[in-house]
């Protein structure tokens, strides 16, 4: 798998201070234990220019690699995220975007269900077939591996691209 190479990280800003014209926040880790996470927003808020203030919310974010974060997202449910998409990298990202931020389905999809990298869809068909089915060499050049993997991705595998020539393959179900 391929490991994260920026900071995953989510831009934490006090309500109150927001609300009354003051941009105060602070950007933390959010690959952190959740304790230690939860500690940096009331610590963020305790030097909040606005004295006793409990409201915050995410103003932004990043290394997250397409996964939905929401303004008022847990910090359990973001930390969960960011140990998820610093342990597999980009590929953890758009699998949390594929299945709506669905930490569940995205963890079936990577532990049960992954078949591994390829530069190509047809790479994938052409091994699958090939470790299936001893082909004879005449009608090796007969065989549209390209076909045969767009129609296998319309009805029984997910495809995600992580980049050029990084193509991802997991079974639907």
């Amino acid at each position: 798998m391929e490991t994260q190479n920026s900071e995953i990280r989510i831009y934490v800003a006090c309500l109150a201070a927001y609300n009354n014209g003051w941009l105060h926040g602070w950007w933390i880790d959010a690959t952190q234990e959740l304790e230690a996470i939860q500690l940096e927003v009331a610590d963020m808020l305790e030097a909040s220019p606005i004295s006793d203030s409990e409201e915050w919310a995410i103003h932004d974010y990043e290394g997250f690699e397409g996964a939905p974060i929401s303004e008022y997202q847990g910090i359990e449910s973001v930390a969960n995220m960011a140990a998820f998409i610093a342990e597999y990298g980009a590929l953890g990202g758009k699998l949390i975007e594929h299945y709506g931020g669905d930490m569940d389905d995205a963890r079936t999809a990577i532990e049960e269900r992954y078949f591994g990298e390829y530069a190509r869809l047809a790479d994938f068909a052409e091994e699958s077939i090939e470790n299936a089915h001893d082909i004879p060499d005449a009608l090796r050049p007969y065989i549209d591996y390209e076909a045969m993997g767009r129609d296998w991705e319309m009805s029984d595998l997910l495809v995600i691209e992580t980049g050029f020539e990084q193509v991802h393959i997991f079974g639907s179900h």
